[in-house]
């Protein structure tokens, strides 16, 4: 049976004060959760908190490390040196590391959060720094990587394990590279239309740009960000569509 993961970003609130999406809904449909780090989001409480439900429901998870941006989420770019990124990233899977083992769980995998996620997608010297970080620390660690991204050149340079991945609910441009937020087609709001272009996409292995054109790809995860309204519904419809398109939907790293 074909196989394809489900990944979110999960654990991007603050303690009990302030919360971001449904965390303990989407770790009950999605199979890897990429759980912020503290820079971008998150504190040792939420990131505790979600290792152990994760772990007592067979999920998978990964470090989400990001700049160290509050105000903006993560999102914004930060003039840092290759070295400065290294040690930003080296720093946020450490902390993940110690967290989910005090929770009992492990961390398998690394994805890059926001404008480092974007820089790297495009820029190979940035996707290389992120690489040198996560093979010094621990090289059995497995790297999502975008499909067709400077980050799967890095990796794969590297002798790093990686597994590309689509996005539900983010649009292409003709390059194939994500379209910035902000941008017309940015966005897949709706929870039908997400699915569907997940299923064709999955279905031809290749991301589908805005204009129709097929670019071939690897693709053995699907990510539903997990900040959005629309989150959960969407979630839900891309398993259920993958599901019942022949696909078994299980982690690509061990749970």
């Amino acid at each position: 049976m074909k196989t394809i993961d489900i990944n979110s970003d999960l654990a991007e609130g603050y303690g009990v004060a302030y919360i971001a999406g449904d965390d303990d809904a989407m770790l009950s449909i999605v199979t890897s959760a990429n759980v912020a780090c503290g820079f971008h989001a998150g504190d040792p409480e939420i990131m505790a908190r979600t290792f152990k439900t994760a772990k007592e429901r067979g999920v998978a998870i990964g470090a989400h490390p990001g700049y160290p941006d509050l105000w903006g989420f993560g999102r914004r770019r930060i003039p840092y040196s290759l070295g400065e990124i290294e040690r930003l990233i080296a720093y946020q899977l450490g902390a993940a590391q110690a967290l989910a083992a005090y929770s009992g769980h492990r961390i398998t995998f690394v994805k890059g959060h926001g404008a480092i996620g974007n820089i790297t997608e495009v820029d190979r010297s940035v996707a290389d720094a992120v690489v040198r970080a996560v093979k010094a620390v621990d090289p059995s660690l497995t790297m999502l990587t975008i499909a067709r991204s400077k980050q799967v050149e890095a990796a794969e340079s590297a002798g790093l394990r990686f597994i590309s991945e689509i996005y539900a609910d983010r649009g292409y441009g003709p390059n194939g590279a994500m379209i910035p937020r902000g941008q017309p087609g940015a966005l897949v709001k709706d929870p039908k239309e997400a699915a569907d272009r997940v299923v064709a996409m999955v279905e031809a292995n290749a991301v589908i740009t805005t204009d129709g054109t097929h670019l071939p790809t690897e693709i053995r995860s699907v990510c539903v960000h997990g900040d959005s309204p629309e989150a959960v519904g969407t979630a839900r419809l891309v398993r259920q569509r993958l599901e019942a398109a022949g696909f078994k939907v299980t982690p690509f790293s061990p749970a």
